[in-house]
């Protein structure tokens, strides 16, 4: 198997790992800011010890050490864990997962505010069409009995926050930020922990608890190692896989109907990246054929 192949069939394993996410929130009975916590304390200490086992604590040095931009990404990353608990427990899944394909809209932002990035044309209009599929997603929310605008509210926070954390980590290049994850997710969970009462549904959860925490470890390790061997565009495609499989698996199991709406302004934003991917991947072909 060639690096090309090996990075498609990794990132395409990790994305499959990150559908049944929503899925494990929806399981799981308990206060939303329990389940942020074990969300958060139970991926946080696993991806923790294969990084001990693996290469010891000078990966968390460098990135201790990083400044200002290695702990923009820490705080960014540790407030997406109770932060997507909340978007799911208070919308769709179909809505959080649709809203969350825009993350290449805000990356594009950000890298002009702060990195003085130009955004290409073809960036432009696939914002433009993104927006109104959030348009459409937003207007859906007002007439569906398991959709609300504050939660869409809230994951269009988590993508934005994911895209901050991705452009501020841009500077730097060197070091590795894999280290930085359990960092943010355990300060989450322990930030988190007085004010909850986390032992209450260990009991009688606790499989649910920890395959929950597994497969966010697993997806984190995935998606950190297979991007290494393909382009963004290709990773972007493959990501994609996510916002149409969670709706389907979550609507197959609890019976959760994203209803018309969101299907619809799902597929605006779905088909308007899968289309700006497409040419990005296309022309990049077209300079360095494969």
């Amino acid at each position: 198997m060639n690096m090309h192949a090996k990075g498609l069939l990794v990132t395409t394993l990790g994305v499959l790992c990150v559908v049944p996410d929503s899925l494990f929130v929806k399981l799981i009975v308990a206060d939303p800011m329990v389940t942020a916590f074990w969300r958060g304390m139970t991926s946080g200490v696993m991806i923790l010890i294969g990084l001990l086992m693996v290469q010891g604590t000078r990966g968390f040095h460098a990135v201790l050490t990083s400044g200002w931009p290695g702990w923009i990404y820490i705080i960014l990353i540790g407030s997406t864990a109770p932060a997507f608990v909340l978007a799911v427990t208070h919308t769709s899944v179909a809505n959080v997962v649709f809203i969350f394909a825009s993350m290449p809209v805000f990356a594009a932002i950000f890298g002009r505010v702060f990195l003085g990035e130009t955004i290409r044309p073809r960036m432009i209009w696939t914002m433009l069409v993104v927006m109104i599929g959030l348009a459409i997603i937003a207007y859906g929310s007002g007439e569906s009995e398991v959709a609300s605008w504050k939660g869409d509210l809230i994951a269009l926070y988590v993508s934005a926050a994911y895209a901050a954390a991705l452009t501020a980590v841009r500077k730097l290049k060197s070091v590795s930020m894999i280290p930085a994850i359990p960092i943010g997710y355990i300060g989450a969970a322990l930030l988190l922990w007085p004010f909850v009462e986390p032992m209450a549904p260990v009991a009688v959860q606790w499989p649910l608890l920890l395959g929950h925490g597994a497969f966010i470890a697993i997806a984190t390790c995935l998606l950190t190692m297979g991007p290494r061997y393909i382009s963004s565009a290709e990773v972007s495609l493959l990501i994609l896989l996510e916002s149409v499989l969670a709706p389907l698996l979550v609507w197959a199991v609890v019976g959760e109907n994203p209803g018309r709406w969101a299907i619809l302004g799902g597929a605006v934003v779905i088909g308007a990246l899968m289309v700006s991917n497409l040419v990005a991947l296309r022309r990049r072909r077209e300079i360095q054929p494969l």
